[in-house]
């Protein structure tokens, strides 16, 4: 099984009050809870913290997208991977990733991850998002009846351009472009790096993900007892569609947070899933179902997105929130000893038939002191004994860098350690 760390990088100090006197933590957010000398210490906090995992021998580290919130500070997680292509060796670099409607010309994000898979020697995960309602439709302004088709289109086209060894034309309803011609392209060209495509559980995005051969991945906040739902219905339209179960064309993100004992997980980690839930997930409602944005297909099946859950029952939510025992006891977060988390991820991992697990092992307003002892422990006590797992299936979405005499030379700081 492959373990990735991820990172939101979340505005670790939104107000006491923050949840009473604003709206909303995405959109209209107000720009004076920013402070660009407290968020010069956060990214190179969160930095630090990405490079420490890396380290630590993760199998990948995980960054992604989002634009005008105090959820996630990544509006370009490129700029974050390419650092991370040059100060890491071995890492797999998952960037789930580019939400591809956003992207005029969408060759942009051809080029950038092109660059990203050359510098790393062929480590690129390349995630392809719709995106969410709250970035895509509001705050970049998209229509949400038009994004689906923005974002195949954008999709056929960086596709082509990875793959098509000559100079083509483009037209398209949302792209004309005369001369398609990217440099660089990427190192691994059989026929390009690995696809995965993050999605809240439209059945759309299943049927294509199958379709297209595709990692599909359910990031969750509600942790894996509400995520069995969605996971179940992957798996059974996969069986519609002749797919077999192999755990690999799935991911799923789960929040961890591993101490001494389950008490003192609960007393580390209370503040920080407190604060994540409580103002985090702090979206109106207004914002997060444009019409148009989600298919008849999945409304049909009933199936209701994050975001929707998030600003819908934001009371309710909150309510629990500001109860640690209830957001354990929901499997928000899973805590506890080095071995108890290890069980409970490896039942996590057999029910919902998952082969690459994302943990969120810092979230909220964890320090930076907090994440490293997280995921080193982590790293040392638990990753072992869930490494095994599922190794009777073969990984065919994994990258496959250049070998170790081809690529450049490791950095001497990092020869040196």
């Amino acid at each position: 099984m492959k373990l990735m760390w991820f990172h939101l990088m979340p505005y670790t100090e939104l107000p006491e009050n923050f949840r009473g006197k604003h709206p909303s933590v995405w959109v209209d957010i107000h720009s004076s809870l920013f402070d660009p000398k407290r968020a010069h210490l956060m990214y190179n906090d969160f930095m630090d913290e990405l490079e420490y995992a890396a380290e630590c021998g993760f199998d990948a580290v995980c960054v992604n997208e989002h634009h005008s919130n105090g959820y996630g500070l990544m509006p370009s997680p490129n700029l974050i991977a390419s650092s991370l292509a040059r100060r890491t060796s071995d890492t797999a670099l998952c960037v789930m990733g580019n939400s591809l409607a956003l992207y005029n010309p969408p060759t942009r994000v051809a080029e950038e991850f092109a660059m990203i898979d050359c510098i790393s020697g062929g480590r690129l995960i390349a995630g392809f998002p719709v995106g969410s309602p709250m970035d895509t439709c509001y705050a970049y302004g998209q229509n949400p009846s038009m994004l689906r088709e923005r974002y195949l289109e954008a999709h056929d086209l960086i596709v082509r351009a990875w793959t098509d060894k000559d100079t083509f034309t483009f037209n398209g309803r949302y792209n004309q472009q005369r001369y398609v011609n990217v440099w660089p392209r990427p190192v691994q060209n059989s026929p390009h790096p690995p696809i995965w495509v993050p999605g809240g559980g439209s059945v759309e995005t299943w049927r294509w993900c199958a379709e297209k051969d595709y990692v599909y991945c359910y990031l969750s906040y509600y942790g894996y007892k509400i995520g069995q739902a969605t996971m179940n219905g992957f798996w059974n339209e996969m069986s519609r569609l002749g797919k077999d179960r192999n755990p690999n064309r799935a991911g799923f993100l789960q929040f961890v947070g591993v101490g001494e004992s389950r008490q003192h997980a609960m007393d580390l980690y209370g503040a920080a899933a407190e604060y994540f839930y409580g103002n985090c997930l702090h979206i109106d409602p207004r914002f997060a179902t444009p019409p148009g944005y989600t298919t008849e297909a999945t409304q049909r099946m009933g199936l209701e997105s994050q975001v929707a859950k998030a600003a819908t029952y934001t009371e309710k939510f909150n309510t629990l929130a500001r109860e640690m025992d209830a957001i354990v006891d929901n499997g928000y977060v899973i805590i506890g000893s080095p071995d108890e988390v290890a069980e409970q991820l490896r039942e996590v991992a057999t029910q919902l038939n998952v082969g690459n697990l994302m943990l969120l092992l810092q979230f909220g307003n964890m320090n930076k002191e907090l994440t490293r002892y997280n995921t080193g422990l982590f790293a040392d006590k638990v990753q072992p004994k869930l490494a095994p797992l599922f190794s009777e299936w073969e990984h065919r979405w994994w990258p496959r860098p250049m070998g170790t005499a081809q690529r450049a030379a490791v950095p001497a700081y990092l020869a040196a350690e």
